[in-house]
């Protein structure tokens, strides 16, 4: 039987913690929220999923990743073709190549399709990506989001370009994605206490070093890559299977500041940082686009200040990256709030 070392064991108490804070909140919202705040939480819980593939990659390689969205919208995509009815798709897509509006498939199949696309993507891209470095690396992804953006809006007879991709059968709910959201934190907690996961850090902070000692640095960071990318499917898929309608608008810049201004807040190279940063921003940005409307508070009726939330996203970043560069968690998980390091 394979034994699991002190930083695994404690990675287990971690995950463990913060999945009882996720069904908390989960289940809080189930049982005493309104419809609109189950929306809000499914989709604070589909950027914890995306913030979280996030991290895997950028958290632990320490090289800055701005494709993300676009991998999720190819698992979005790839899984709605594929579970979208066929009578739907005579109408959406009457002119899709390759036989794609003459099949439908179970929604867990069409998931395991999408999350096989978009690894297979995510390898051929990461083979170039991982032997850079630096500005380099964060170009090349950026690169990735354009041209990935630009065929779902061109390719309308398949993606329907900024046009809404409907009919998709929504057969996911809040409780769905918080088994989801539970397993995929204990999926990157899992990887960043492994032997992976710590060779990559190491590597991170000493290439040079980790190159002597006979770490494979590309193979690693091509793991994690790879890892990530399919993790942002999951997102994606979670994401199309509970609205039932998508469109190529959401996977673009926005989204990438929105949830890389996550990661930076809570902390790139902890899970824990990941989970606090989606949580603070989700719902610190609905009470923002609340004081954009122009509300009475007090008996006092606030100016309409439209782009304040644009503005507060903008300086969280600014504020984070000047005076917490580590963001609010740093290097710690939540087992080290109460647990002495071994």
């Amino acid at each position: 039987m394979m034994r699991l070392s002190s930083s695994q064991k404690r990675g287990l108490m971690g995950a463990a913690a913060l999945a009882l804070i996720l069904i908390a909140v989960g289940l809080s919202t189930l049982w005493f929220g309104s419809r609109y705040q189950v929306r809000l939480v499914y989709s604070a819980y589909v950027n914890l999923l995306v913030v979280l593939g996030l991290q895997v990659f950028m958290g632990n390689a320490r090289i800055t990743n701005l494709s993300h969205s676009a991998f999720m919208g190819i698992g979005a995509y790839a899984a709605a073709i594929c579970v979208t009815p066929t009578n739907i798709k005579a109408i959406s897509l009457p002119d899709a190549p390759w036989g794609l509006s003459a099949f439908t498939l179970d929604p867990i199949t069409s998931a395991l399709i999408a999350l096989l696309i978009t690894g297979i993507i995510a390898f051929l891209i990461g083979l170039f990506i991982v032997r850079m470095t630096g500005i380099g690396a964060t170009i090349l992804s950026l690169a990735v989001l354009v041209i990935v953006h630009s065929i779902f809006l061109y390719r309308t007879d398949i993606f329907k370009g900024n046009q809404a991709f409907f009919g998709i059968p929504q057969i996911f709910s809040l409780t769905s994605i918080l088994i989801v959201s539970v397993l995929v934190v204990f999926i990157a907690r899992g990887f960043r206490e492994s032997r992976w996961g710590i060779q990559l850090r190491a590597s991170a902070d000493d290439e040079v070093g980790a190159v002597a000692m006979g770490v494979n640095i590309y193979r690693l960071r091509l793991i994690a890559w790879v890892l990530s990318g399919v993790l942002l499917a999951v997102a994606g898929i979670s994401y199309a299977y509970f609205l039932g309608t998508i469109s190529a608008r959401p996977f673009y810049f926005n989204h990438v500041f929105l949830t890389l201004a996550m990661l930076i807040l809570g902390g790139m190279r902890s899970v824990t940082g990941a989970v606090l940063g989606t949580f603070v921003i989700s719902f610190g940005l609905e009470w923002v686009r609340w004081l954009e409307t122009g509300p009475e508070v007090l008996g006092i009726d606030l100016p309409e200040v439209l782009g304040l939330s644009g503005i507060a996203l903008g300086s969280v970043i600014v504020l984070t990256m000047t005076l917490r560069p580590g963001g609010i968690m740093g290097n710690r998980e939540i087992e080290d709030l109460f647990l002495k390091r071994g």
